[in-house]
C-alpha cells in the first residue's frame, strides 16, 4: 500500500498544514493583521472541511466497518469537533472585530487540536486503514472532492 494511498498519511499532511496556517496566523496577527485575518480565513475554512470530511465520510465507513457505534473513539472525536468548532468562532469573531485578544482562545484551541490530532494519528487513522481496502480509501479521497465548499466555508457556524 503507498503511503499516499493510506488515511493516516493524507490526514497527518492535512493537520500538518492546517498547524501551519495557525502559526502563520498567530506570528503575523499584531505586525500584519491583513495577512492574519486571510490566514486565518483559510485556517477556519480548512479546518471545518477536514472535520466534514471526517464526519460525513470517515467516521461512517469506521462505524459500518466495526460497528463500533456509540462505544468507540467517533463519538469522542464528534464531541471535540464541536469543542473545536466554538472555539473557532470565537477567534473568528474577535478578528472579525479586529480585537487581538485572541491569545487564551488560541490557546485553547492549540491544546485541544493538539491532543484531538495525537488521537487521530496515533490510534484512530491506523485503525481505518487496517479495516479498510485500498478501494474504500480512494472512494473516499474521490468523495472528498465532491462536497461542496458550502458545506464548510461558511462564515459563522450559526450561518
Amino acid at each position: 500500500m503507498s503511503e499516499q494511498q493510506t488515511v493516516t498519511a493524507f490526514y497527518e499532511k492535512d493537520h500538518d498544514r492546517l498547524d501551519e496556517l495557525f502559526k502563520t496566523f498567530q506570528t503575523s496577527k499584531r505586525s500584519d493583521f491583513a495577512k492574519a485575518k486571510e490566514t486565518f480565513k483559510e485556517f477556519k475554512a480548512g479546518l471545518q472541511r477536514h472535520i466534514v470530511w471526517e464526519e460525513e465520510l470517515l467516521f461512517p465507513m469506521w462505524e459500518e466497518k466495526t460497528g463500533m457505534i456509540e462505544d468507540g473513539p467517533t463519538p469522542v472525536m464528534r464531541f471535540e469537533h464541536s469543542q473545536i468548532k466554538q472555539l473557532l468562532d470565537a477567534i473568528h469573531q474577535k478578528v472579525e472585530g479586529q480585537n487581538l485578544e485572541t491569545d487564551q482562545d488560541e490557546q485553547a484551541l492549540v491544546n485541544l487540536l493538539s491532543s484531538h490530532n495525537r488521537k487521530e494519528e496515533r490510534a484512530l487513522y491506523p485503525a481505518i486503514d487496517n479495516v479498510t481496502s485500498a478501494e474504500e480509501r480512494a472512494t473516499v479521497f474521490s468523495n472528498m472532492n465532491s462536497i461542496s465548499e458550502d458545506r464548510y466555508n461558511s462564515c459563522c457556524s450559526q450561518h
